[in-house]
């Protein structure tokens, strides 16, 4: 575990997170419960301790930074759709206690997983829900400031099925690869019913592969 805690805290220092030892701690305790609960639940494909921090950890953490730039610290209500293992919505909710985060999934285990991980942790601002994300409303329901997705579906598919839970001046943040050139092509089409603000590339400590986010709103597209 000692080894693992220096990756994650060099990692936050390339990041420039400033997390207290309280979060720190969270954080490997939640790499814990993931490895511990993936044996029976198969929540991720990577099983390595190692490989779980910088795959999926640190790569949640580096879309935290680019989030607190579009959100400010404000408390806001996050959405993560498919959330599956907790990625990122977890490290967020541990990373950033004023943003209060649900966790979305068609697989009831997986939801369930959630809702351990916020009593295990104590993270009132933690929540795994079993839904289907195109059931949420805002008109009916919670209205989210952020709705965002890792590796879930095309941005087109994303952004059709999350709408209705979008608040009032919501964003989309879609973590990507490499660049989403076809898909943005394909995002284009719709007639100008979303509009890609930004898409900016990060850097995960200790992964050599490309990563970005989409970031999008609803509306036509900006002029440049």
């Amino acid at each position: 575990m000692s080894g693992l805690r220096a990756t994650l805290q060099a990692g936050l220092q390339t990041l420039r997170l400033d997390l207290d030892a309280r979060q720190i701690d969270l954080l490997l305790e939640f790499l814990g419960l993931l490895q511990k609960w993936n044996k029976v639940y198969n929540l991720t494909a990577v099983r390595d301790p190692a490989e779980m921090m910088t795959h999926h950890l640190l790569d949640s953490l580096a879309v935290v930074g680019p989030l607190l730039t579009q959100v400010g610290n404000r408390p806001v209500k996050l959405l993560d759709v498919g959330s599956g293992g907790g990625l990122p919505g977890v490290v967020i909710a541990i990373a950033c206690p004023q943003i209060d985060v649900t966790c979305v999934d068609t697989v009831a285990k997986k939801a369930a997983f959630i809702q351990q991980a916020a009593a295990t942790l104590r993270l009132p601002n933690l929540h795994g829900l079993h839904a289907r994300v195109e059931t949420l409303n805002a008109l009916s329901g919670p209205a989210y400031d952020v709705v965002a997705a890792r590796a879930f579906a095309s941005l087109l598919d994303f952004t059709r099925w999350s709408r209705e839970a979008l608040g009032q001046g919501g964003i989309w943040m879609a973590m990507k690869g490499k660049h989403p050139g076809d898909e943005l092509a394909t995002l284009s089409t719709e007639g100008g019913a979303v509009d890609v603000f930004h898409v900016e590339p990060l850097q995960v400590p200790g992964l050599a592969a490309e990563r970005c986010i989409v970031w999008m709103r609803p509306g036509p597209p900006s002029v440049a």
